[in-house]
């Protein structure tokens, strides 16, 4: 008897000891995964990485798209002078950032907030997955997107890719107008602080953006999108106060990095002849005034020096003494991926197209100007639309005059545009200064000018001086200009038949000279 109860009480002391144990053991300091979902943390916690992996930075844009649109210029000769900007490719490794960093873990996120019932951040994800795929196509063309995550997952032609960017806007706005809103996305939202109608004005302005790029090659698949864009009730951001700006989170500004602390970028020498030629009052907010007054002898009113991009370079001390980006970008805390600006000008295309709600082309290119000089802080917009004489100046690399060779790195403009609106001339005229207006407006962000440069010719921007191009990666004539990226070497070795059947539904081969869907090589209208 005496042994049948010691057993009862070590069992009733046994039970009394564990009842509640898992809430006595846990740190009340420890954040559970259970809170993590409450927070919505265990899914929005991705979303700045995803963010900032949008953009590149030295060898995946600024010594690709920078360079190629001429908005900046390395002084630097690597690998002997002879690189990208020479058109002898060296550095590829943009695809890899989107696939790592922006794809895979999108995939994760997207799967989770399905999973938990959270169709905004999964169509947040697809979204910023958009954001990500829609520039890595203008590098290299087809790429991997609709079947992205599946075994053996084949390649998305151009036309298949331009189809799926567009249905699969058209379910995140789905998802986004049903969820006006939704409070939970403004603890993880650095850029429209969770205002998910602001996210629905990007959706709009990214399809207008995508309709534009298209308008040649499939131009009633173009115009069906670009009016759909523009009638949605949503809206188009054309107000500065609505710009889409991808937060640093605390980073310094890429093109900072490489020139203030590197000493490898420079105010390009396109950028020279139009700012300087256009007396354009953006390019103090662009750049810094050289101290040498005999590098500008040719425009001392304007004591701004670029390098022309695939230059003649022996030393890098040569140059680095020519115009460097303008110190306020040490300290900005964000980068523009599509502002106001840029879709005025958009619209102002669209209306030379007949698009439907476009508007009136002069209407939207003034306004585009205007908020390009707003979103930049210049004054002189009126003065400025107003001249119709100034045009793009000649280049002159002062280095070399003083070596008793005086032609290096010259060049004479190829552009006669003006600011001036004309409503006499033709849409080809009109084009070339909506397009140069862009490209202008659009610094910091070189993607679209790049690919609006392939596909419209505008603006007339100036041949790398050394064209190091040959049969290895593709061989770009003397009077033109480098059309795409190559695959990268990894997909090449790892995934060749994957590779061949995208070439197949291409131009032309795996080469630098082979021309984007969108980039036809013909007439503009």
């Amino acid at each position: 008897m005496k042994k049948i109860l010691f057993i009862f009480l070590v069992g009733l002391l046994a039970n009394a000891c564990t009842d509640g144990f898992e809430e006595a053991n846990i740190n009340p300091y420890e954040i559970s995964s259970e809170s993590l979902k409450q927070d919505n943390n265990d899914i929005g916690s991705y979303f700045p990485s995803l963010l900032s992996n949008i953009f590149g930075h030295q060898i995946e844009e600024n010594l690709i798209a920078e360079s190629f649109c001429d908005y900046m210029a390395t002084p630097t000769p690597f690998v002997s002078g002879v690189n990208n900007t020479t058109y002898y490719i060296t550095w590829n490794t943009y695809w890899n950032r989107i696939y790592n960093n922006l794809m895979s873990p999108s995939g994760q996120v997207i799967r989770k907030a399905l999973d938990d019932d959270k169709e905004v951040f999964a169509a947040w994800a697809k979204l910023i997955r958009i954001l990500g795929m829609s520039r890595l196509t203008t590098y290299h063309g087809p790429v991997i997107y609709t079947e992205y995550g599946q075994a053996n997952a084949g390649y998305d032609s151009e036309a298949d890719l331009y189809d799926a960017f567009f249905s699969d806007l058209d379910d995140i706005q789905a998802v986004f107008s049903a969820n006006e809103d939704y409070p939970a996305l403004k603890a993880f939202d650095a850029s429209y602080d969770g205002s998910v109608a602001k996210w629905e004005m990007l959706v709009n302005s990214m399809r207008l953006k995508l309709a534009i790029r298209i308008s040649e090659v499939a131009p009633e698949l173009a115009k069906a999108e670009g009016e759909k864009a523009i009638a949605d009730p949503a809206g188009l951001i054309l107000s500065n106060t609505d710009n889409f700006e991808i937060s640093l989170y605390g980073s310094d500004l890429y093109l900072a990095i490489i020139c203030f602390q590197w000493n490898d970028t420079r105010m390009s020498a396109g950028m020279e002849s139009f700012l300087v030629g256009l007396k354009d009052p953006r390019i103090d907010k662009y750049f810094q005034r050289v101290n040498n007054s005999s590098l500008v002898a040719d425009h001392p009113d304007y004591p701004y020096k670029g390098i022309r991009n695939g230059a003649e370079l022996v030393a890098k001390g040569d140059h680095t003494s020519y115009s460097l980006i303008a110190e306020s970008f040490a300290t900005v805390t964000e980068r523009p991926y599509l502002a106001a600006a840029e879709v005025y000008f958009d619209l102002a295309e669209a209306a030379l197209r007949g698009w439907d709600g476009a508007g009136d082309a002069a209407a939207n290119y003034e306004a585009g100007v205007r908020a390009s000089f707003e979103q930049w802080g210049a004054g002189g917009v009126d003065a400025y639309l107003a001249d119709a004489t100034s045009t793009p100046i000649d280049y002159n690399d002062v280095v070399y005059d003083n070596r008793g060779d005086g032609s290096i790195n010259d060049f004479i403009s190829r552009s006669t545009v003006t600011v001036a609106w004309d409503e006499a001339a033709n849409n080809e005229v009109k084009l070339e200064k909506i397009i140069t207006q862009k490209w202008i407006a659009g610094f910091t962000n070189p993607n679209e000018p790049w690919a609006d440069f392939r596909r419209t010719g505008y603006p007339k921007l100036p041949h790398v001086y050394q064209n190091s191009s040959n049969g290895d990666w593709g061989v770009i004539p003397a009077d033109d200009w480098i059309r795409r990226m190559p695959f990268v070497d990894g997909e090449r070795q790892s995934n060749p038949e994957g590779v061949a059947a995208a070439v197949a539904t291409m131009k032309g081969g795996d080469l630098i000279s082979t021309r984007l869907w969108w980039d036809t090589g013909g007439s503009n209208f």
